[in-house]
């Protein structure tokens, strides 16, 4: 007997995934985490208003959720200043990269990003068989002129470009995003990732006409409104092509109680504010608990925090492995020069109390090579 014939694509491919859960790591150490501050999760939680509605749908989950997302969209459209036509909604800005990748590549098409930007991306341009064209970062920025450069270069279908940035928390301003998407070249189509955009400072968000076929952009529930596992999250773009994921997209593959607080979260702006404002505090408590240890917090105009542990990649995954041991559950960029740093997601006081205990004590672990 024989097992599935896979295709030579997926024969050729390493058996990876971009990420190793909190979950699978506390299965493997035997033991839970006491802070959970790795995966950029929004630890203030969602609306209380968002987590009555989906309690209440609950017993209706014998249905299925709406295909056509249309109550949700109608709200985004209103709130965004387009038409719903101009609105896709789907599993999460990872699942809706997915349909993107698929409408658009085919093997050998290139795609460009930066080298150590978010991995999600890369995994599923190399799924369809794209090729994958990486720029560097520019400092600890991604570097817009680079990524349309390169993209004019060899001719790229796509170019992925998040702002603000996920692993470094940095951004750019409006104003360099709207002239980034003036020289999009023709054919090639930018991916803009703005999953941190709420917590950005004013003058981000770039003004871009719903009708431009040159960019698509993204925006998340999972961070802002506190709903990672729901998996709501939402493109805007021009109507043919928010028309074209019709062509592929799983059209029940939105969760029905999922649907109903997403639209509860997004009315209650009362708690977006408080949250935005919770998320601040903690960002800087972060960068306080850094300089108290010798470190430097980058700026961040996102819920974490990346903090430069002053040495080399294998010195911060020494300094990320002990506090790891020490129960609190973060992560790191993995390319260098960014591998020099940790990422610390922003959370409430008492799992950073539990970072703050567990960092001085992981420095020094990493510096001797023995337990402190």
């Amino acid at each position: 007997m024989t097992g599935p014939r896979y295709t030579r694509l997926v024969q050729s491919l390493p058996a990876t995934v971009p990420f190793v859960g909190p979950e699978t790591q506390e299965r493997a150490r035997g033991a839970g985490f006491e802070a959970r501050l790795g995966a950029n999760e929004n630890g203030f939680g969602p609306s209380p208003r968002a987590i009555a509605a989906m309690a209440e749908a609950a017993a209706g989950q014998w249905m299925y959720g709406d295909p056509e997302n249309h109550d949700l969209k109608r709200e985004i459209a209103a709130r965004m200043g387009v038409t719903p036509a101009h609105v896709m909604v789907g599993e999460g800005i990872d699942g809706l990269l997915g349909y993107l990748v698929r409408l658009l590549i085919e093997v050998g098409d290139p795609v460009v990003t930066s080298d150590g930007a978010y991995p999600t991306f890369n995994f599923h341009v190399a799924g369809y068989g794209g090729t994958l064209v990486k720029v560097p970062y520019l400092g600890d920025s991604e570097d817009p002129s680079a990524l349309i450069h390169k993209a004019r270069e060899v001719g790229a279908k796509i170019v992925y470009l998040a702002n603000p940035d996920n692993p470094m928390g940095s951004w750019h301003p409006a104003s360099v995003i709207e002239a980034m998407i003036a020289q999009v070249p023709e054919g090639t189509l930018l991916a803009l990732d703005e999953a941190y955009v709420e917590f950005a400072p004013e003058g981000t968000a770039a003004r871009i006409d719903p009708d431009d076929p040159r960019v698509i952009r993204f925006r998340t529930f999972s961070k802002a409104y506190g709903m990672a596992g729901a998996r709501v999250a939402y493109a805007i773009a021009a109507p043919a092509l928010i028309a074209a994921f019709d062509k592929v997209r799983n059209h029940f593959g939105m969760n029905r109680a999922a649907q109903i607080g997403a639209l509860a979260a997004l009315r209650d702006t009362q708690h977006l504010d408080q949250t935005r404002q919770a998320v601040a505090v903690a960002r800087a408590r972060l960068a306080d608990i850094a300089a108290e240890n010798g470190l430097r917090a980058l700026p961040s105009a996102t819920n974490f925090v990346t903090i430069d542990c002053g040495g080399d990649g294998d010195f911060a995954r020494r300094v990320l492995a002990a506090v790891v041991r020490r129960g609190v559950f973060i992560r790191m960029p993995f390319v260098a020069p960014h591998d020099r740093c940790i990422r610390v997601s922003t959370g409430p006081d008492a799992q950073i109390d539990a970072f703050a205990r567990a960092l001085p004590e992981a420095l020094a672990e990493a510096r001797t090579g023995a337990p402190a």
